[in-house]
C-alpha cells in the first residue's frame, strides 16, 4: 500500500512545529519554576545542521532542566543504522526533534522526559524513507497512585483519536524500551514510546506527533503543583540521587537518541544535557524493607495497567 510522501513544505512544517513546541514548553516551565530562566546555546554541527539547547539550572523548582531542538543532516548513516535498515545506505538524511528532561530539586517531584522527532532519508530516483517517533515517560522517586494514573490518563487521551489500540500498544512499547536489562528493572512508570511511524501516511502521522508533543505539559504540570511544596529530608534527597544513577545508566547504555547523536558526530554537550547535575552510586545499597524507598521498586517500577477500571 503506497502512502502519501512528505514534500519539502511538509518537512518545513514539522520543523516549524518542533521549534514552536520548544518555545511553548520552555515558557510554561519558566512560569512553573518561578525563579530561573532557560539560557539558550545555539550550535552548528560540522557535518551539517545544528540546533538550540536551552538549559535551566538551580531554579526554584528545577535543579536542572534541558529542552533541546536539533536539525541535523548529512550524506551517510552510521553502520549501526544501515545494518538494521539497509535501504538507508547511500541516502542523504535529515533528523530533527525536540528532546527534554526535567530534573526537579525535590525528591517528591518526578523526573520527566519527552521527545518528538522526525527522520527522512532521500536519494535521487527513489521514494523518500521517513518516519516519526517520540513519546514521554515519568521517573518518580516517591511515587503516588494519583500521579501515575494522571500521567497515563493524559497519555491515553492523547492517543484516543487515533484508535483504541494505540495507547495500549505504545504504552507497552514504553514499558519494554525504558527497561534496564542489566538491573532487571524499569527506569520509571512509563508512558508512551513510538518509533518508525509512517504506516498512517504523513498527515495523520504528523498529527499524532503533535498530539503527543502537546500533551506533555498537560501531563506534567499538575504533578509539579501537587508535590512541589512537600518538605523533604537529606536522606530523601540522597535516595533521589541514588535513583538518578539508574537514569544515567539507561541514557548512556541503551538510549537510541543518545547513541545516534554520538555515532553521527552530534554535539556531545547537547546530547548529554539530559544527565542530572548530582547523582550517586552506592555499592550494593538496598533500601530498608517496607520503607517508602523500597516501595518504589516493589510496587511502582513494575509494568501495570494504571487505568484499570476507568471508563
Amino acid at each position: 500500500m503506497k502512502h502519501d510522501l512528505p514534500t519539502a513544505a511538509d518537512v518545513a512544517a514539522v520543523k516549524d512545529y518542533l521549534m514552536d513546541l520548544q518555545d511553548r514548553i520552555c515558557a510554561a516551565l519558566e512560569v512553573a519554576d518561578g525563579q530561573a530562566h532557560f539560557v539558550e546555546d545555539s550550535w552548528q554541527r560540522p557535518g551539517g545542521g545544528g540546533g538550540r539547547s536551552r538549559i535551566l539550572e538551580d531554579g526554584g523548582l528545577l535543579e536542572k532542566g534541558g529542552v533541546g531542538f536539533s536539525h541535523v543532516f548529512g550524506d551517510g548513516m552510521p553502520p549501526s543504522a544501515t545494518a538494521h535498515r539497509p535501504e538507508l545506505a547511500g541516502r542523504h538524511f535529515q533528523a530533527m526533534g525536540v528532546s527534554l528532561v526535567m530534573h526537579p530539586e525535590s525528591p517528591f517531584v518526578p523526573t520527566s522526559h519527552a521527545n518528538v522527532r522526525f527522520f527522512i532519508a532521500e536519494k535521487e530516483g527513489a521514494d523518500p524513507v521517513w518516519w516519526f517517533g517520540g513519546g514521554f515517560d515519568l521517573t518518580p522517586y516517591y511515587a503516588t497512585e494519583e500521579d501515575c494514573m494522571h500521567w497515563h490518563r493524559v497519555a491515553q487521551q492523547a492517543c484516543a483519536p487515533f484508535g483504541d489500540d494505540v495507547y495500549p500498544r505504545y504504552k507497552k512499547w514504553c514499558d519494554e524500551y525504558f527497561h534496564l536489562k542489566h538491573r532487571g528493572e524499569a527506569r520509571g512508570i512509563g508512558g508512551l514510546f513510538f518509533d518508525d511511524l509512517n504506516e498512517w501516511g504523513f498527515e495523520r502521522s504528523f498529527a499524532f506527533q503533535r498530539a503527543i508533543g502537546d500533551a506533555y505539559l498537560e501531563a506534567y504540570l499538575p504533578i509539579i503543583e501537587r508535590r512541589r511544596a512537600q518538605a523533604w529530608t537529606e536522606q530523601q534527597k540522597a535516595f533521589q540521587e541514588y535513583r538518578r544513577g539508574r537514569y544515567v545508566e539507561f541514557n548512556l547504555v541503551y538510549d537510541r537518541g543518545t547513541l545516534f547523536g554520538l555515532q553521527t558526530g552530534g554535539r556531545t554537550e547537547s546530547i548529554l544535557m539530559s544527565l542530572p547535575p548530582k547523582v550517586r552510586w552506592s555499592y550494593n545499597w538496598q533500601p530498608e524493607p517496607d520503607s517508602p524507598e523500597a516501595l518504589l521498586t516493589e510496587q511502582y517500577l513494575k509494568p501495570r495497567d494504571w487505568l484499570a477500571g476507568e471508563a
